[in-house]
This record gives C-alpha cells, structure tokens and sequence, in this order.
C-alpha cells in the first residue's frame, strides 16, 4: 500500500513516515498542495491530509482531490472544533484524526477506511485461472500470479481485474467498470482506467491479458 502523507512540520512528517514504514506501508510526502496533487497518482491508495497548508486551506485541498481519485482521505489535524470536522466530510474525506493521536490508532483507521472501500466478491466465483493456468486470480486473497509468483498490483487494478474476471471473454463497457470499481457514473473517470488497465498490462508482463474492445470497453483474454 503506497500512503501519500501531506504534511508541512517535516517532524511530524518524518515520525509518521518511520512508523508507517515498521508497519510495513510504503510513504511518499508532500509538503503543500501543490506538491500533493503532483504527487497523487494511480497507485496512491491512502491520502493523510493536514489542514495546515503553507499554499492551500487542507478543505480545498481535499475536494480537490475528491473531484480527482476516490482514493480514501483521512484528514490529520489539530483542528478540532466540530465545525471543521463537518466541513471535512463533506468535502470528501473519509474520516477525521486530531492531533495529538495514537500512532496505532490512525493505523487502525487507515487500514478501516481502505477496507470500507473494497468491493465485495462472492466466495463462490473464488478463482479464475488463464492461459492453461500460468495466470491465476484469486479473488478471496485478492492475489495474482503469474507461474506461481505474486504480481503487485495497487487496490484499484486488483478491483479491475476482479470486475473482468467475473465476466471472461466478455467486453465489459468502460461505464460498467467505473461503477463497479470507482462506484460512480461519472464518466472522467475514463482517464484513470486506462491508466490502471496500462498498469495491470505492465505489471503482469502480458498486453494481450485486457484486450481493448473499441466503442466498448475491456475484455479478459485467455480464460
């Protein structure tokens, strides 16, 4: 999991990234806004948002990068009054830390707000294997493998893959992917699944594993 932390105290910053990285997460960090927004991409999977930005209010910093990503947004504040903690959630974060917290406790809630934004697989269509079986997709331990190694992909490739998976050998429209995967109808999402789907081809070292089915959407190949 790649966690973007947008911080301005490099203490504080500088902590937070060390714990993280005990906890076994992968941290870049951005010093302002304008720097978070450079720095959020498709493999972003966590937002850690202080309000108190050189450049930016923290609020509009993050509608900002709601109107960008889905990604889950917990805000991280000294901030404390109610009145911020609405304006906070309605601006598209998903929860709301003051500071001083419990290192353990926003861990908790990091790791809270990634699983709320998972999709639900039924147990029953578990496994998808293609081409004779090189290439398996689990879909309980969200895992895929290519001849028996891992491949590492992000929470939204995997949620691609697994929306493809269900469907083998069939174009799914890009409409119906990004309100599976995103849970959305807004169609500018378009650019950021072809993004994923670039990744997912990448990662896995096979182009023809998503074939593009033009006027349409996406088809697994190989089932």
């Amino acid at each position: 999991m790649r966690i973007l932390i947008v911080e301005d105290d490099e203490r504080v910053a500088a902590a937070l990234e060390a714990f993280l990285a005990r906890s076994g997460y992968a941290t870049v960090r951005a010093a302002d806004g304008a720097a978070a927004l450079d720095l959020l991409g498709a493999d972003t999977e966590v937002v850690l948002l202080d309000l108190g930005l050189p450049d930016v209010d923290g609020i509009d910093l993050c509608r900002r990068i709601r109107g960008r990503s889905d990604v889950p947004i917990v805000i991280v504040t000294a901030r404390n009054q109610v009145a911020e903690r609405i304006k906070g959630l309605r601006a598209g974060a998903d929860d709301f830390v003051v500071k001083p917290y419990d290192v353990h406790e926003l861990l908790a809630r990091i790791e809270a707000v990634t699983r709320r934004s998972r999709p639900i697989i039924p147990e029953s269509d578990a496994e998808v294997l293609l081409r004779d079986g090189g290439l398996r997709i689990d879909l309980v331990s969200r895992q895929v493998l290519v001849d028996g190694a891992p491949v590492e992909l992000t929470r939204k490739e995997f949620d691609i893959v697994a929306v493809l998976a269900r469907y083998p050998g069939v174009a799914v429209p890009k409409e119906r992917l990004i309100r599976e995967v995103w849970n959305t109808d807004w169609r500018g999402f378009s650019h950021s699944l072809e993004v994923h789907v670039g990744a997912i081809r990448r990662k896995t070292g096979d182009r023809r594993l998503i074939e593009t089915v033009r006027g349409v959407g996406y088809r697994l190949a190989g089932a």
